[in-house]
Parts: structure tokens; sequence; C-alpha cells
């Protein structure tokens, strides 16, 4: 560890303080830490204590460590990311950090908590206090591990901590944004769709997202969800035999310990027209210890069952993580990931497509690209819909059709998902419009324009497309029309009423 000089512990006010010397970055480079009244002010409070401080110096961040001594402070920097938790919980043991219940029971809840760990802005202050009331704040240790204490736009702290527009309203946002509450038969069942139903097994999480959907439940002012509300759910699952597949969801179910879970997973399970189980959660991501080879025994027993967890970073992305991923599926228990587009935290391809080429390589399949629902206190962390198709527009083509995900947005008010994706029919069949491309395809063969007019002049039909580098192609439409099945009347025969 390099020496670099000392300092005093008191500096004149508004003084920069340069720490010569020997750095992790070259020999004789000076590092400039323009903070030197907080430092000296950081430092009479810390009473001769050992303190840290973060600062940035040439686009890197840097974490000084300075330690009081009768002459001054040596101070020894080094880059600050990643901080092992070891550095922020000096005290916790290696089993208590492995305990997802001592991860619960010590998440951060207040603006004190936090400061503690993260150098919050003013924003962060101010929306600290002003959501006090309105909605959570909760952030497990092993997430907060991985927030960037000296970037205000760190994914992880952005997602986390609230800034002081949480607290601001715009028009269009909504108390119920997907419109689930006249649709909620039970206090614990939401049923929007013919053959689905959401079952809210709790109230709490572990982190409570800023992005969150369903704050109006998850910020506490419901109440919790108790033993006698879960019945009722389970009642009303089976009078409906409708009902296929059933989300189990809250809050986060994995906040429930084995036995709890356990009991409400079996319960459905015995239904015998429920067929698909599926659990979302966010413990892989916020709390990876949960997911212990009891849990995931467990799960596997409910076969089938599906996990749908929520990545919306690379940050997010730990060891920890991953052998919480791969622990599922090598139990048997398929995992699905949904992200939300968030602004400046995952709004670039970059992000979204490398994010979900990562979790393929754990085997966890990408699946929906969320819109950010219209909830408020979020219009912050929305982006225009055009941000989500650019996104998909830019990785189509470029990178492996698995990680390319459905951009869906929940329609306001409840009317439900539809999926958006990038116009690549050019124009109508035949249409002028394609004229003028340098080069024409139909289908597949290299052609030129009076190819498209000898088909025109021949009565075909076809759809002008474009590919992902822009080349336009010609998709003939077949000669036969009629798509019925003459088969299915008889390998259908007896099963009742269509199923759709």
């Amino acid at each position: 560890m390099s020496f670099v000089r000392s300092i005093g512990a008191s500096a004149p006010p508004g003084s920069l303080l340069t720490l010569r010397g020997r750095s992790d970055r070259a020999p004789g480079q000076a590092a400039t830490l323009p903070r030197g009244t907080d430092v000296a002010r950081q430092f009479q409070q810390a009473a001769g204590r050992p303190a840290r401080f973060d600062f940035r110096d040439r686009g890197r961040y840097f974490r000084a460590f300075f330690s009081p001594g009768a002459e001054g402070a040596a101070c020894w920097p080094r880059p600050c990311e990643p901080v092992g938790w070891r550095e922020l919980f000096p005290h916790v043991t290696e089993a208590d950090w492995r305990d997802w219940r001592w991860q619960q029971r010590h998440a951060l809840r207040s603006p004190e908590a936090v400061a503690a760990l993260v150098d919050l802005t003013s924003a962060e202050r101010r929306g600290l206090e002003l959501t006090a009331r309105t909605f959570r704040l909760g952030i497990t240790p092993y997430y907060a591990s991985l927030i960037d204490r000296s970037h205000p736009f760190c994914p992880v702290r952005m997602q986390a901590i609230p800034v002081a527009a949480e607290a601001e309203r715009v028009p269009g946002d909504l108390h119920d944004p997907l419109g689930e509450d006249v649709h909620r038969p039970a206090r614990a069942v939401v049923h929007r769709y013919p053959d689905r139903a959401l079952f809210l097994a709790t109230d709490t999480c572990a982190v409570y997202c800023r992005h969150c959907t369903r704050r109006r439940i998850t910020g506490g002012q419901e109440g919790a969800f108790d033993r006698a509300a879960a019945e009722e759910g389970l009642a009303y699952v089976r009078e409906h035999r409708e009902i296929r597949d059933v989300i189990v969801s809250g809050g986060d179910p994995l906040v429930l310990g084995d036995d709890r879970l356990g009991w409400l997973l079996r319960a459905l399970r015995e239904i015998p027209h429920v067929e698909i189980l599926r659990l979302a959660t966010r413990a892989p991501v916020t709390c990876p210890m949960r997911v212990d080879d009891a849990l995931a025994s467990l799960l596997r027993s409910m076969k089938p069952l599906f996990v749908v967890t929520h990545f919306n970073h690379l940050k997010e992305c730990t060891p920890e993580a991953q052998e919480a991923c791969e622990r599922l599926v090598d139990h048997g228990v398929p995992v699905e990931n949904q992200s939300v587009l968030l602004r400046r935290v995952n709004s670039s391809a970059r992000n979204i497509g490398g994010l979900n080429r990562r979790l393929l390589s754990w085997r966890v399949r990408p699946y929906y690209l969320h819109q950010g629902d219209v909830v408020e206190g979020t219009a912050h962390l929305r982006t225009p819909l055009a941000c989500g198709v650019q996104i998909l527009e830019q990785l189509r083509g470029h990178t492996s059709g698995l990680a390319v995900p459905h951009l869906a947005v929940d329609l306001p008010g409840g009317g439900g998902k539809v999926t958006l994706q990038p116009e690549y029919r050019v124009g109508a069949p035949f249409d002028s419009g394609a004229r003028g491309a340098p080069t024409l395809r139909a289908n597949g063969c290299e052609s030129a324009q009076p190819e498209r007019s000898a088909a025109e002049s021949k009565g075909e039909r076809g759809t002008w497309f474009r590919n992902y580098r822009g080349e336009r192609y010609l998709y003939r439409e077949p000669p036969e029309a009629d798509c019925s099945c003459p088969y299915d009347e008889v390998f259908f025969a007896g099963c009742g009423p269509v199923e759709r």
C-alpha cells in the first residue's frame, strides 16, 4: 500500500486538499480532493477515529482511508469500486452475511442508515425526507454493498434511494396504474385475464424499488396479508375453474419462510385446474442468499413452476446472484427475467444487450422488457416509448434472438399488456414507396426494380420488408389463404369449448 503525505485535521474553509505522493494510478502523480472543508469537518467529528472519503480523479473514483495521528492523518487512496462487504460491514461475520434472515433484519430503513454508507446528494436527502410517509425504504446490506457511494447515477443506487422528484406528481400518474383494484374479487387475488390470476402473498419486500408499480400495497397502506387473506384467495381460485396459471407475487413472496411459502404453493398445486405456477421475486438480485438448497428443492417439488426474477443492470450480476440463479436451474426450476426500462439506469442497447447475454450464460431466459408503468412518483424514471423500440432495433440482428426481449406496455387503467417492436414492413404490398432502393431482394434473391413490376403485372401479392441492415426483401404471399386445420375436429373431439 503506497504512503501519501500526512495532512492536518483542520483545513482552511474552501481549500483544496492535494494528496501528493504515490497513488495506485502512477508514481509521483497528484490526486486532488476538492472537498477540503468537508474533510476538515468530518475529521473533527471522527474524534480521532479512522475515517474514509471518496473522491474522483481523472474520471476514476478513489476511496481515501485516513488514519489520524499525532501530526495529522495518513491517507492511502485506491480505486473504490467495487467495495467489499467486509469493508462496509466490518463487524459482520461470514455466517451472518450469508444468512438471508440476517439480511432482512438488518436492512437499511432510515435516512441515517443510508447516509452512513452513501455520500448522499441534496436531491437524495430531500427525497428521503419527502417520501418517508408515502413509501417504505428498505435496502438489504447485500444490495447496499453494490452501490457506488460516490456516483449519484449508480444504477443500483437509483433503484434503491429516493430522490426529490419521487415526491412530484405529473399528469397521467395513477395510484393504481394497472387497474388491478377493480379486478380484486378477494384481497389476495387480482383476476384481470380469463385464465390467469395474480396471488398476492405479502406486502413486504427485501428491497423497496423506487420504480415499484404496486407501491400502494408495498407501501404498507393496506396492511399485511395474513392467513385469512390467503385462505380467501385460495377459495376463489378453487371456485374458478377457468384459472390455469397463478402468479404468486406481492411484495416479494421470498421474504416468507419456507414453511409458510410451502403451505401456499402446495395449496395452489393441489387445485386440479391450476396447471402452471409462477413465482415473481427479486431475491436473486437483492438477497441471493435466500435461494438455498432447501428452497430450490421446495420449488422443484411444485413443478411446473417458473421463477420470474427482475435484473435491471449488469451491476446486479454478481457471483452471488449467479449462484442463486444456477442453483434454481440445477434443481430443475426454470428462471426467466423481466427487466424494467429505467431512464438513465439501463436505457441503452449496450445495457440491455449486455445484461441479457450475461443472464443467458447463467441459463436465465430474458423475457420482457417493461415500459415503466405510470405509477405515482416514477415519472423521473420513465423513458419515452421510442427509447425501448430503438433498443430493440439496435439489438435485432446484432445479438442472439434469445437476448432480444419482448418490449411490453401495460396499458394504463387496466387495458392489459401489448408489445411493441420496430416496424420492418416497408409500405403496402408493391408500394411505390419501395422504389429507389439500390438493391431489392425477392425471397432471398437479389433483384432489380423490373422484377417487382413483373410480379405486379402477374397479379402476385406480397409484402416488402427491410432487415436490420436496411436492405429490402419481398415476401410473396402463397396462392392459397385457407388456414383452417381440418384435423382439429378429430384431435380435439370431446374437448369442450375452444381453448384460446
